[in-house]
């Protein structure tokens, strides 16, 4: 495996700490910016935003760029907003800077996962993009609790210039591994090529007049079926129900459960450890059986949103569901990001980014919504009882898709697009 796919992967994990860590910052951060923990808790909503409009923008903006100028440009982006956010008293700033590192961020993610599929042969692909996809869930086990546990310590002003040095150490290793021209994109490869060995650089592609329009066209064509929109609506009301719990963790886990502060990183890590046996789990059984998946994750989810909203003030049993919200939330993803691209199997770069969208959706409406109750003044339980209305919806969206898929038609035409994607990744 090429040492660039490990450093993209690094990448990742210090874009993805920014992404994540603001839920176990919440308290500090608003008592210094003089804001409701509900306002500020719509930057993560902001971030949200940013990467929605990013992933399809920059995914077709990107499609004749360099990429390594291009990953480079986004790094140094991100790390930009990071110091800007750092020096900033004003929440307002703080808002937009959320938003335009979580623009370039998602850019990042749509061509580093091009990237890694160009520097492995055909049969490493997939153990490449676990690698890449590893970054935010090492991220979500240690980046969550020691970015808590640094803003606690040394105040949330010091976790954003943590992240801007961890990601212009990233650039470097961007800069030093990967090569400087335009390498090929998934879609151009000739369909027997012959594989690369892992510690060979893609040949350049010469551009064609017309390519980039022509395959755009190809992808947008691909994107006519209802029921992709309907997996896209999935992944949004899933990932909606995991974030209105999640978002709040740290102010119910102190106000409500009456945990101290300093015991919040632990239990963050506790969720961090529950995502990454969920999504291992979730993985071994997506591709084979997507739907079982999708139930036995979206039931656990409202289950453990309810139960979490009537013992959030019992110290034990909070815990417990903490853990278990992140295996249940994040054992969904695989299945979330197979379906997808096997119904988009012509269109691998705007399925990619509009799932990244769908996921967007879910985390700007979630932690907004919670926002709304708790102003409200329905309490901190109050959001999980709303993660689980949404996870309600979610299973129905589920139930719905499977019994399409059903439908000898589409069946067809699902196993015709699964087996488009493999030969185009």
């Amino acid at each position: 495996m090429p040492l660039a796919v490990y450093i993209l992967g690094l990448s990742i994990f210090a874009q993805g700490t920014s992404e994540l860590m603001l839920a176990g910052l919440l308290p500090e951060l608003a008592a210094d910016l003089g804001v409701s923990v509900p306002r500020a808790g719509l930057l993560i909503s902001a971030f949200a935003m940013g990467m929605l409009v990013g992933a399809p923008v920059l995914a077709v903006v990107t499609l004749r760029w360099p990429r390594r100028t291009a990953l480079l440009t986004f790094l140094a982006v991100f790390a930009l907003t990071h110091v800007v956010g750092a020096l900033t008293s004003d929440y307002a700033t703080l808002f937009v800077t959320r938003v335009a590192g979580a623009f370039v961020y998602a850019g990042f993610w749509a061509v580093a996962a091009g990237t890694v599929i160009g520097l492995v042969p055909a049969e490493a692909r997939g153990r490449a993009m676990s690698v890449l996809a590893g970054g935010l869930t090492v991220a979500t086990v240690l980046g969550l609790s020691l970015g808590t546990v640094i803003g606690q310590h040394l105040g949330w002003r010091a976790a954003f210039w943590a992240v801007a040095g961890m990601t212009l150490l990233a650039g470097a290793g961007v800069l030093a591994t990967l090569p400087g021209r335009r390498a090929a994109h998934p879609a151009q490869e000739p369909a027997q090529e012959p594989a690369q060995q892992p510690d060979q650089q893609p040949a350049a592609v010469p551009a064609e007049p017309g390519a980039a329009a022509s395959r755009l066209a190809a992808e947008l064509r691909a994107l006519g079926d209802p029921r992709l929109w309907l997996a896209y609506a999935t992944t949004a009301l899933t990932t909606g129900a995991l974030l209105a719990s999640f978002s709040y963790l740290s102010a119910t886990l102190t106000a409500t459960t009456g945990l101290a502060p300093a015991w919040v990183p632990a239990v963050l890590a506790l969720y961090g450890l529950g995502a990454l046996v969920g999504i291992t789990a979730g993985g071994r059984t997506a591709d084979a059986r997507p739907f079982p998946t999708l139930f036995a994750g979206v039931t656990g989810l409202v289950v453990t949103s309810a139960a979490l909203a009537l013992a959030a003030s019992v110290p034990v049993l909070a815990v417990v569901l903490v853990l278990l919200l992140g295996a249940f939330g994040f054992g969904t993803n695989p299945a979330l990001q197979t379906r997808a691209f096997a119904l988009a199997g012509g269109a691998p770069t705007l399925a990619a980014a509009g799932n990244v969208a769908a996921f967007n959706v879910g985390i700007t409406a979630g932690p907004w919504l919670g926002g709304l109750a708790i102003d409200a003044g329905l309490g901190y339980p109050s959001v999980s009882w709303i993660g689980a209305a949404i996870g309600v919806a979610a299973l129905g969206a589920v139930a719905l898709s499977a019994r399409l898929s059903r439908t000898p038609a589409a069946a067809v035409q699902e196993r015709v697009g699964t087996g488009d994607i493999r030969s185009a990744l």
